[in-house]
């Protein structure tokens, strides 16, 4: 199959590509599973994976990025290893699900690779483009939630972990870049985004994100506005 052809096909597809977002301890694991739950009971036919990550050979990479070495990780080659775990995502898991018509809910994808090596590593945001151009070609992501909570507020909650990982270790500067990245993202194209106070009582933020969901499920649903 041709690129163009790949691409014409992901232009149909029916099926939704939704993105949970944000930094650490801004509570993705709790919100992915009240998401999973909410579009079971709309009767939507999803599949839910994570980045990095998501196939076996993924999560191998997943285990060099986040686990401590007693070798400094060079910034680069966290780029490349975060890229090409991707690249096998998309190919075995997420453009697949898409093109059957499923939607795919993902904890993580690009917009953390601009966060956490753009903003928080230092990394020119050009090169990163141009890898997500390479790996990605034309898919984004037709929704991301992007949870966000004050700096003071993720550190208690990483606090009462009892293990982190080598992300959740970086210094409070390093997530205050990273938070800062995602908000302005989100902020830069609402029309895809949505930015989502986690701070407030867990209720009120799942009912904020219920709403989101609500507008986008009744788009999907009218065939005129459907990819």
């Amino acid at each position: 199959m041709s690129v163009k052809n790949k691409v014409d096909e992901l232009k149909a597809r029916k099926g939704l590509f939704v993105v949970l977002d944000g930094g650490e301890g801004v509570g993705k694991s709790t919100n992915s599973e009240f998401i999973q739950q909410y579009l079971t009971s709309q009767s939507i036919d999803f599949i839910s994976t994570r980045e990095p990550g998501g196939t076996p050979f993924a999560e191998k990479i997943r285990q060099l990025v986040l686990s401590e070495s007693d070798e400094s990780i060079n910034a680069l080659s966290e780029l490349l290893l975060i890229f090409a775990a991707r690249a096998q995502h998309l190919n075995q898991k997420i453009s697949p699900a898409l093109l059957a018509g499923q939607w795919v809910l993902c904890d993580r994808f690009t917009d953390a690779t601009y966060a956490y090596q753009g903003s928080g590593r230092g990394i020119d945001t050009s090169l990163i483009s141009e890898c997500e151009n390479l790996v990605q070609g034309q898919l984004r992501p037709d929704l991301t939630i992007i949870l966000d909570a004050p700096l003071s507020v993720t550190r208690k909650r990483l606090d009462e972990r009892e293990s982190l990982d080598r992300m959740e270790k970086e210094s409070l500067d390093f997530h205050e870049r990273v938070a800062s990245a995602y908000r302005e993202r989100a902020l830069a194209s609402p029309e895809t985004y949505a930015l989502i106070d986690a701070s407030q009582p867990l209720g009120n933020v799942q009912a904020d994100i219920k709403k989101v969901l609500d507008d986008v499920i009744k788009k999907w649903r009218e065939p005129s506005d459907r990819l």
